[in-house]
């Protein structure tokens, strides 16, 4: 028997795998600990940008407003995606033998996939929210009920945890004839590479997933801006200031996910080894590190609401 046959016999069901080797770590020397406090301290800003800002929205209630409670769910998910990478990530940098279990890293998988999804879908729903409130101003409250609201929170969340969860299924299931993935954390397509059964099924789902994910909600969100765009050309100046004052914060937003996307995707299927290394990590965590810093930022200090709200949070026993 071949070593390559043994290979395949000891590691071919991906249930015999103990764990994955992350190699895109590399010897940093005495630098790791720079590292590891900036790391630290972009984890802890995340964590209290976030928190604070969901605070804020749930203890007033001049905040409960369709708005803001998408907001809230978005900052939620930036907290639930940013739990799933800075923990490991933390952890690797200091230590130098960079390995994952094989539980650790589905679950790592299925949190970062998920984060990913919720986000995007969030993001559309909420560009609907402001064509609704642009455009058809008078029949806002009417059309966004309570009803309808927690339905457009809750969807994104319930499509996400349910399309992950059959992808990960799958993607269990396949027999996997290696542990190293050649990246700073688990993603599912590194492990589908590993495979060396059929992966026609796994493929096939996430082309689908992948084509629905992405088709539906950029549909959403051109044809919302298109039409919020025609209001603002032919609306008075009170409609283009209040287009422009709640739209660009979501468009930011926006924009600064899809270019994180955009990175984490050229990273993993194409080859980057001209690219340095620290430049290679950061592209692939840059929709997992500055999007959860760059969306409370971006909301706390455009929105004018929510500001007043914060300072009289902060302040309110000075």
């Amino acid at each position: 028997m071949t070593v390559s046959q043994t290979k395949r016999r000891t590691m071919g069901n991906s249930t015999h795998l103990t764990h994955f080797i992350l190699s895109a770590y590399f010897d940093t020397g005495h630098l790791k600990y720079l590292y590891f406090v900036i790391v630290l301290l972009l984890y802890v800003l995340m964590l209290v940008s976030n928190v604070l800002l969901i605070v804020v929205i749930c203890v007033n209630r001049s905040l409960h407003e369709p708005m803001y409670l998408f907001l809230c769910s978005l900052f939620v998910n930036e907290l639930f995606g940013s739990t799933g990478i800075f923990p490991s990530l933390l952890i690797h940098i200091l230590t130098d033998i960079h390995t994952v279990s094989t539980s650790l890293c589905f679950l790592q998988i299925y949190c970062i996939h998920s984060y990913a999804v919720v986000e995007y879908l969030t993001l559309a729903v909420m560009s609907y929210d402001r064509y609704f409130a642009i455009c058809h101003p008078l029949q806002y409250n009417t059309h966004m009920t309570r009803n309808r609201i927690g339905v457009m929170v809750t969807a994104p969340w319930f499509y996400s945890f349910l399309a992950c969860a059959v992808m990960i299924s799958l993607s269990l299931s396949l027999h996997l004839c290696g542990n190293i993935i050649n990246r700073v954390y688990c993603v599912n397509y590194s492990v589908v590479k590993l495979a060396c059964s059929d992966t026609t099924a796994v493929n096939i789902y996430g082309l689908i997933i992948t084509f629905i994910t992405v088709s539906v909600p950029t549909f959403l969100v051109l044809y919302t801006y298109m039409r919020i765009l025609k209001v603002c050309f032919s609306g008075s100046k009170q409609t283009r200031h209040k287009a422009v004052s709640t739209c660009t914060p979501h468009l930011a937003s926006l924009i600064n996910f899809i270019f994180g996307s955009c990175f984490e995707i050229i990273t993993s299927r194409f080859n980057m080894n001209h690219v340095p290394n620290v430049l290679r990590v950061f592209l692939s965590l840059y929709f997992l590190i500055i999007q959860p810093l760059f969306n409370p930022l971006m909301y706390g200090l455009n929105i004018s609401h929510i500001r007043s709200c914060c300072r009289k949070l902060l302040f309110a026993q000075m």
